[in-house]
């Protein structure tokens, strides 16, 4: 297992807000102290470059300005640095996961990415970390099919708007509805979507998940991008779906008998048993046994 780590994600935020730094203050240590051999790698920020892939430049222009995007996506001192950041870590999780393919990984960074679009940052997003980097693996990696499976319990409007129509590239969700940001109610060209209603039990959502990772698996990807949001979990504060811990074990032990080129990226996930809860799924995904 490589992880793909900043410490400097955790220097930004508010423990006033669901996404806060103890969520990977806490995540970080315990992965570590639960499993000395992982690998960890710092990467590299993204460039502009890179953001361009996924964004226009009149956004990453406002990304620089000290104002609040939205109610749920303040400004915070050097906010569009770890962005870059987080982008950063996604890019090299994809390089990874081609270059070794057989090796689990995951960006394990905030902020989280998913529902940022071409145009603006929203729920706690401010550049889509995984569009910027399937886009990166279909022009410098030069793949022909890369597809991204997102089972965070909110839809990930910003990648699905971002990738809609472009040959190539496959979205397929599993996520709440009725629920923010509202989208995500109907398939269309190359973006399917699965929407759950609140409390739904957990074996019909884990029905929808398998579904919509077979709809990957036939796409026959060269690269799998996960958005891995662990907010379906029951116990998590700003949702209403009914996961359980082992349930994201499953969800690791679907990516493992894949057995495709994949690479993870951290979404959503406000609960305290985070830790557990990201713990349960990339143990079950590198085929070990759990001790959490």
């Amino acid at each position: 297992m490589l992880i793909v780590h900043d410490p400097r994600c955790t220097a930004y935020g508010s423990s006033l807000r669901p996404e806060q730094p103890a969520r990977l203050l806490k995540t970080a240590p315990f992965l570590r102290e639960q499993h000395p051999d992982w690998k960890w790698l710092q990467p590299t920020a993204a460039t502009a470059a890179h953001a361009a892939l996924a964004h226009t430049t009149a956004y990453l222009k406002r990304l620089a300005q000290p104002r609040d995007f939205d109610p749920d996506t303040p400004w915070f001192d050097d906010i569009d640095q770890h962005a870059y950041r987080a982008t950063g870590a996604a890019i090299a999780a994809a390089d990874a996961a081609i270059s070794n393919p057989t090796e689990p990984v995951i960006a394990l960074m905030r902020p989280p990415g998913h529902h940022a679009t071409a145009h603006a940052a929203m729920g706690f997003c401010y550049l889509n970390h995984i569009a910027i980097a399937a886009l990166h693996a279909r022009t410098q990696h030069r793949l022909d099919r890369v597809a991204i499976w997102d089972f965070d319990a909110h839809h990930g409007n910003g990648t699905e708007a971002i990738l809609a129509g472009r040959d190539g590239l496959l979205f397929s969700s599993v996520h709440q509805y009725p629920g923010y940001p509202g989208t995500g109610t109907s398939s269309f060209q190359n973006c399917h979507n699965w929407p759950i209603a609140p409390h739904t039990p957990a074996t019909q959502h884990l029905a929808a998940l398998r579904e919509s990772l077979d709809r990957v698996i036939a796409f026959e990807p060269q690269l799998v991008m996960v958005s891995a949001g662990f907010d379906a979990y029951v116990g998590d504060p700003i949702t209403e779906m009914t996961l359980k811990k082992n349930d994201f074990a499953t969800l690791g032990t679907w990516l493992r008998e894949a057995r495709l080129p994949t690479a993870a990226v951290l979404e959503g996930g406000y609960s305290a048993e985070l830790p557990q809860l990201v713990d349960t799924f990339l143990t079950a995904w590198a085929g070990e046994a759990s001790y959490s």
